[in-house]
Formats: C-alpha cells, sequence, structure tokens
C-alpha cells in the first residue's frame, strides 16, 4: 500500500527536450548598387499667367441650355441628278427639185469658165436647142453667161442682158435662180457701161488725134505754097 501510495504521491519528473539545431546562415557579400538612369525630360515651358480679368469687364454668360421641346430641322437626302440627255440627232432633209436644179446650175458655170472656144461654142449651140425646146429658165441663165464668155460679136452681151432680164421677170422660176440672174445681169451691165465709156474715151482721143493730123496737114500745104510762091519770083528774076 505504501508503494501504491508513494508511486501515486510522486509523479515522474519530466524529460527534458533536446536543444535546436541552429544552421549556420550563409552571409554574401552587399550588391553593387546600379547606376542611375538619366531619363531626358522636354525642357520646361514658362507657363503664362492667366490674365486677370478686369474688374468692369463682365463675365461671359454660359451657352444657353437646348430646348428638349425644339423641333429638330431634318435635311432631306440630295436629290439625285438628272440624267444626261442624249445628244440631239441631226436630220439631214433630202434636197428639193428646185434645190438640186439650181446645184446644177452653179457647177455648170463654175465649169464654163474654164472652156476654150470652140467648146463654149458647142455649148452656146447645145443650150441654145435646148431653150427653143422649151427647158426652162436655168438654161436661159446658161446660155446667157455663155453669151458673156465668148463675145464672139458685139450683141452678145446685148443678147445676155435680154435673156437675163427675162428670167427675173418670171413667175414659175426658182427665187434662188431669179436673184442670180439678177445679180449676173447688174454685172453685165456694169461691164456694158464700162464698156461704152472706153468706147467713147477711144472715139474722144481718136478725134483729137485726127484734128491734130488735119491741123498739121494743113500748116504743111500753107508752107508749101508760101515757099512754093516765093520759089517761082526768085526764078523769073533771074531770067
Amino acid at each position: 500500500m505504501s508503494v501504491l501510495s508513494a508511486c501515486a504521491a510522486a509523479p515522474p519528473a519530466p524529460l527534458a527536450a533536446p536543444d535546436p539545431v541552429v544552421a549556420p546562415v550563409r552571409s554574401d557579400p552587399p550588391a553593387a548598387p546600379e547606376p542611375a538612369r538619366l531619363i531626358e525630360s522636354p525642357p520646361i515651358e514658362p507657363v503664362a499667367a492667366e490674365p486677370t480679368r478686369a474688374a468692369s469687364e463682365p463675365e461671359p454668360s454660359p451657352p444657353p441650355a437646348p430646348d428638349r421641346n425644339a423641333q429638330v430641322a431634318v435635311i432631306p437626302p440630295p436629290e439625285p441628278a438628272p440624267p444626261t440627255p442624249p445628244p440631239p440627232q441631226v436630220i439631214v432633209a433630202e434636197p428639193t427639185a428646185e434645190e438640186r436644179e439650181f446645184a446644177a446650175l452653179l457647177g455648170d458655170l463654175q465649169r464654163y469658165s474654164a472652156l476654150g472656144a470652140d467648146e463654149l461654142r458647142r455649148e452656146t449651140q447645145a443650150m441654145t436647142q435646148a431653150i427653143a425646146r422649151g427647158r426652162g429658165d436655168a438654161n436661159r441663165v446658161r446660155l446667157a453667161v455663155l453669151y458673156t464668155l465668148s463675145r464672139q460679136s458685139v450683141q452678145d452681151d446685148q443678147r445676155a442682158l435680154q435673156l437675163f432680164e427675162t428670167v427675173a421677170r418670171s413667175n414659175p422660176a426658182s427665187a434662188a435662180i431669179r436673184q442670180l440672174a439678177t445679180v449676173l445681169s447688174v454685172q453685165v451691165t456694169e461691164r456694158v457701161r464700162a464698156v461704152r465709156d472706153e468706147q467713147a474715151r477711144s472715139e474722144a482721143a481718136i478725134q483729137k488725134l485726127e484734128a491734130l493730123r488735119a491741123m498739121e496737114r494743113s500748116l504743111l500745104r500753107d508752107r508749101v505754097r508760101s515757099g512754093g510762091g516765093g520759089g517761082g519770083a526768085g526764078s523769073g528774076g533771074g531770067n
């Protein structure tokens, strides 16, 4: 019993914990400091001081607030450009019978100016026969022009003027042919007048020349008479 009590009375002493093992700390040498980097900065511009507002200058009023009830103008989209109209078509009308006749007449008159004397004579005979068969006023104009070009006699211009006047007064003839006949008639009339004036001047010059010759012959006769009479008297005294 005493043993049990002694065991119960004295508890066992606690076991001491072993000392911890401290590992040796490794000390590295200090790292060298990195060189400082230079940061390029833009030049500092001077900041202008905000101008002070004059005491008498009123402060700007704030912009008006948008009106929510105002109607917003709707801009319609631009209208498309109208299509380009096609170029107008040129309609060439067919020449009428009078226009074809007038064109043929002008072509013949131009051709006559390059003909020789024999060809003009043949054309004149052909147009004379055509007019005798009753072929139109265009042939009268052709024959009149042939007369003015050939001029085989003094009366050719007069015949041409008569034909031109007949066409100019003709109602059935076209207006273009009548106008052409009138213009040609005026030209031939001017030429006839110029020829007459030249003939008149030539005749006046011939008359003056004949008068001078007559005066010269008269003076020669007077000299012969006066010289012949003196010579006869001298010869009679000598005998």
